[in-house]
């Protein structure tokens, strides 16, 4: 059913939803909250504390007065209860003169900050006394926006999506329902959205979760379940030349490198087809064990493939593998570059060589998978940061030609238990020691009263000639959201920093303008890049020395931790600021640990602890994640769950033809459909 069916949704506000990625008055029903607001109990006054949002009540002392600020005017006025008082502030809102009166009781809601010793409460809400009962103990979905289109109007238009079209049936039996404690699919979508209460909203998003996990793992074992222990076409022998290229290393492997290959070089060599995840932390060296095994499938005759994730990091990879065999004088190993920007006659050179086999090691983006791509004897598929792509780009990959070797390479710190059941039959290989000759990064947590500091730390390192990262949560700025944005942000330092070349980047950019201002930055053409969570997989740029990280309380531990990876890839000592825009207890707890801690297996086991799969008020992983709301550190019991399952129906009916899978079998086909764009069941 088309968006502009629904009222008050016309062509232009259609627009602006598919920007969003939504379509469609099934995709709305799909769109979740980010995080949500809650109309609590007021907290007296004295009571408050600096970093939520909160509502108090009292009583307006003295009457409000504006205050001129620069080019801004404040409106201030304090409050009082028994327990004691609060100043309230608003900017160029000379409104509120009009809507609160010296001596009237009302309830304001917002966040409190600590500026010169005195508690502040910011542009809060107001509300009469009665207004805001009403509303007390309610949930407010807070969406996901862009420019021009208000949380209010979302909101109206999925209520009205759900009149429409309804709500998805259910594809599970009854008893496995009864058996895991599930809201019903049709419930939960709803109460996802419009949770009555908070024990509404942790039993719809405990299914939401449940059904993410279980679509993609049963899927993942069912594309797998003809592949398992099958004999390959490319069974390959150990050649002398990996052995020459580990000793002509201006570095030893690390222990954790060298066992790690040896499995690689054994499953090549086993006369089995290899699917095997090699996971490391940031920074562990994972990319130079992809290179042996491309220059060992070359050597036995074969071509190997290494998909990257972005064009710039592709190009990257290729500059480096071509630097690696050089090392070694005469070895007979072919790399061609493929990526989307190839002038028409290079792409033609290269599809042609490939074709042929004049070259075999081809390094490059999804444009490996292009129908127009033809190989001669694909023996080995590499993938770089795996959860940037499906199972099934992979899959397309290993369908060009006989079965190939599929190694898949990802720092997402997962721990073992969940990995196995995240990455389906995958045998999974950990490097989990960094090499000896990086330092390691300093870290710091702090609030936005250390940001004149800040702001001095980083002029002393580009003055030195290093490069710096800010990342921000958000690209513009949000009404309903108080985070700093990219573009404002872009704005102030260029102002502040009028001596270096910033620049901005965001996924709305086009992709042709993202590689150009990565590519610059790698270049050292761009001193400070101001983005969003894009650069998490980015670039190798060893001359980036500061990652600062803006409202760091509004990300996981994961992604901070693989932000934090962007930067201490030289041989400058490195730093990463963690600024927090605002503070609790929880907060200090959760960012303590990446400000002791640099590894990544430690901070996830910690972030298990520290949050449970029912905390869904908060605000999830920020970027691009393979899953629209579940989260595999917020929801591991849905994870486990739903691999459970997902294992007893492969055994007990991996076809699907029971009556009661009959749902589920359609679903399922359905779900490979939207996903990936062919039908593959």
């Amino acid at each position: 059913m088309k968006l502009t069916e629904i009222p008050g949704v016309g062509p232009k506000t259609e627009a602006l939803f598919m920007k969003l990625g939504i379509h469609d008055c099934e995709s709305l029903t799909r769109y979740y909250p980010l995080h949500y607001d809650s109309y609590d109990e007021p907290v007296p006054v004295g009571e408050v504390r600096p970093g939520s949002k909160i509502t108090v009540r009292g009583t307006v002392q003295g009457g409000v007065n504006v205050f001129p600020a620069g080019n801004k005017k404040i409106v201030s006025c304090v409050i009082r209860d028994a327990s004691g008082s609060l100043r309230l502030q608003w900017y160029n809102a000379l409104f509120i003169r009009s809507v609160i009166k010296k001596g009237g009781m009302y309830c304001f809601r917002g966040i409190v900050a600590v500026r010169r010793g005195e508690k502040v409460m910011d542009h809060p809400e107001i509300f009469q006394i009665d207004q805001y009962k009403k509303n007390q103990g309610t949930l407010v979905p807070i969406y996901g926006l862009t420019k021009g289109l208000s949380n209010n109007a979302v909101t109206k238009a999925v209520r009205a999506a759900f009149k429409l079209c309804g709500a998805a049936d259910e594809y599970l039996p009854e008893q496995i329902v009864r058996h895991y404690e599930l809201m019903d699919e049709k419930t939960a979508c709803e109460k996802i959205h419009f949770p009555a209460d908070r024990e509404d909203l942790y039993k719809a998003g405990k299914r939401i979760a449940f059904d993410e996990f279980f679509f993609f793992i049963l899927a993942l074992r069912m594309l797998k379940s003809e592949e398992k222990d099958v004999p390959s076409d490319f069974r390959m022998k150990r050649c002398w030349e990996t052995e020459d290229l580990i000793e002509a290393l201006p570095y030893r492997l690390t222990a954790a490198q060298e066992r790690v290959f040896r499995e690689i070089e054994a499953d090549l060599s086993s006369g089995k087809t290899m699917s095997r995840l090699v996971q490391g932390d940031v920074g562990s060296g994972k990319t130079v064990l992809a290179f042996l095994a491309l220059v060992m499938t070359s050597r036995n005759g074969y071509q190997g493939a290494l998909m990257a994730p972005t064009e710039v990091l592709a190009r990257q990879h290729y500059e480096k593998f071509s630097s690696f065999i050089e090392s070694v004088p005469g070895i007979s190993v072919r790399p061609v570059l493929l990526t989307g920007s190839l002038k028409a006659s290079e792409r033609r050179k290269a599809l042609e060589e490939i074709r042929t086999g004049t070259v075999n090691v081809v390094i490059g983006t999804h444009a490996l998978i292009q129908d127009a791509v033809e190989y001669k004897n694909l023996a080995l598929v590499i993938t770089d940061e795996q959860h940037r792509f499906g199972v099934y780009q992979r899959r397309a990959l290993t369908t060009k030609g006989r079965l190939p070797h599929m190694l898949v390479m990802s720092a997402t710190p997962i721990p073992r238990t969940l990995g196995v059941i995240y990455y389906g039959d995958l045998d999974i290989s950990m490097v989990d020691e960094r090499p000896a000759a990086r330092l390691p990064i300093k870290n710091c947590v702090v609030d936005g009263s250390w940001r004149a500091n800040a702001m001095r730390f980083l002029k002393k390192e580009l003055a030195a000639g290093h490069q710096v990262y800010v990342v921000c949560p958000m690209i513009e700025e949000n009404e309903e959201i108080q985070a700093e944005n990219v573009i404002d942000r872009t704005k102030e330092l260029k102002k502040s920093f009028p001596d270096f070349t910033v620049a901005m980047l965001h996924g709305r950019m086009k992709p042709e303008e993202k590689n150009r201002i990565m590519t610059s930055f790698a270049d050292g053409k761009i001193q400070i890049l101001v983005s969003t969570t894009v650069i998490e997989v980015g670039v190798d740029v060893p001359n980036a020395t500061v990652m600062m990280i803006e409202n760091a309380e509004r990300f996981g531990l994961a992604t901070l931790h693989q932000l934090r990876g962007r930067v201490g890839r030289g041989e400058a000592q490195s730093y990463c600021i963690f600024m927090a825009g605002q503070q609790s207890e929880e907060i200090a707890e959760r960012l303590s640990i990446l400000n002791t801690s640099n590894d990544g297996f430690r901070i996830a086991e910690k972030d298990f602890e520290l949050r449970g799969p029912g905390d869904l008020l908060g605000i999830r992983q920020s970027g691009e994640a393979s899953f629209k709301a579940a989260d595999p550190v917020m929801d591991r019991d849905m994870l486990k769950a739903a691999g459970e399952l997902a294992a007893v129906i492969m055994q007990d009916d991996p076809e699907l033809i029971g009556e009661e899978y009959e749902v589920l079998k359609r679903k399922i086909r359905e779900y490979i459909v939207n996903t990936q764009g062919s039908v593959i069941l």
